[in-house]
């Protein structure tokens, strides 16, 4: 009986988290900064108390947000083999038909990428540079004079340079699967837009986490996928739930979530806290940058880890 009440108890705090949370920390939309401020004032205000924001006027002096058409993405990179994520449905890293399944990362040339999303070259399915591990400075090092190594005043405030600068170009069927990441993110667009989906990490207890074999999509003689699962790799936790749509009678507890949403325009830069939930979504031929500075592993890192515990501890009962 007492340990009975006692799982009650804790069941209605890790419920009721979320929502104080929420009520103390967190508001309806995402704000707007004018421009990007002091190193002291964006760690205070923004990354200590991890709240997102957009910044405008921060990346205006890049020269990508007026060089980087097609055109001059074909003259400078074009003929260059680079990797790019080609799935049958435009969820790369995401859970299908009981699989975690990653995407086929193929070999091309960059212009022939350019033609498929310019729609040159008809294709049954989605492509997509998302390559991580820092893949413009390690496969497009020609377009980092266009923008910057890293974010000085970022840099400045969290005494580190960045881990990973990336770059983003897909097809608006490309989407980024709900997850979170231990990362400080700056999501830079260069054109186009990008449409996040975002739960603090306060809404851990809503959000359905399960074990899942890792497979990769391959590429058959008759040009279909097939799902080939990595059969010595262990298995990967990762989020089920489709938040554009989804299946409350199977996950009813996300019914209590109350996401964010914001939609991040050429010229502006989200900053993405660590451990942020997102899901994210772009208009056709969305060229962004991305960088990744890694998160510090302190008392909020242990109180998030607490959290989670707690939630799957009791979700197993």
């Amino acid at each position: 009986m007492a340990e009975a009440a006692a799982l009650r108890a804790v069941r209605g705090c890790l419920a009721a988290f979320p929502r104080e949370a929420r009520e103390l920390g967190w508001t309806e939309s995402v704000p707007y900064l004018d421009g990007p401020p002091s190193p002291l004032e964006f760690y205070r205000e923004w990354v200590s108390p991890n709240k997102p924001c957009i910044i405008q006027n921060a990346i205006i002096h890049w020269p990508a947000l007026k060089k980087w058409t097609s055109a001059y993405l074909r003259e400078v990179v074009g003929p260059k083999v680079v990797s790019v994520a080609v799935t049958p449905n435009g969820y790369a890293d995401a859970v299908f038909q009981d699989r975690f399944v990653m995407p086929e990362e193929r070999q091309m040339p960059f212009a022939d990428f350019l033609d498929i999303v310019e729609k040159k070259v008809t294709s049954p399915n989605v492509f997509y540079v998302q390559k991580q591990c820092s893949n413009l400075t390690e496969e497009f090092p020609e377009l980092v004079c266009d923008v910057q190594p890293d974010i000085p005043w970022m840099s400045e405030a969290l005494g580190k340079k960045p881990d990973a600068v990336n770059f983003w170009l897909g097809e608006s069927a490309a989407v980024t699967s709900l997850h979170k990441d231990h990362y400080e993110n700056l999501y830079c667009v260069i054109s186009g837009e990008k449409y996040f989906l975002l739960h603090p990490p306060s809404d851990r207890p809503f959000i359905p986490y399960e074990l899942y074999q890792p497979a990769t999509y391959q590429v058959a003689e008759d040009g279909s996928f097939e799902i080939v699962d990595e059969k010595s790799a262990d298995k990967v936790p990762w989020i089920p739930l489709d938040p554009l749509n989804p299946n409350l009678e199977q996950y009813p507890e996300y019914a209590q979530a109350k996401p964010l949403q914001c939609t991040v325009r050429a010229g502006e830069m989200l900053y993405l806290p660590s451990l942020w939930f997102h899901h994210v979504q772009q208009s056709h031929g969305c060229i962004a940058v991305n960088y990744w500075y890694d998160m510090e592993y302190d008392l909020k890192y242990s109180y998030y880890q607490l959290l989670d515990c707690l939630t799957k501890t009791v979700k197993g009962l």
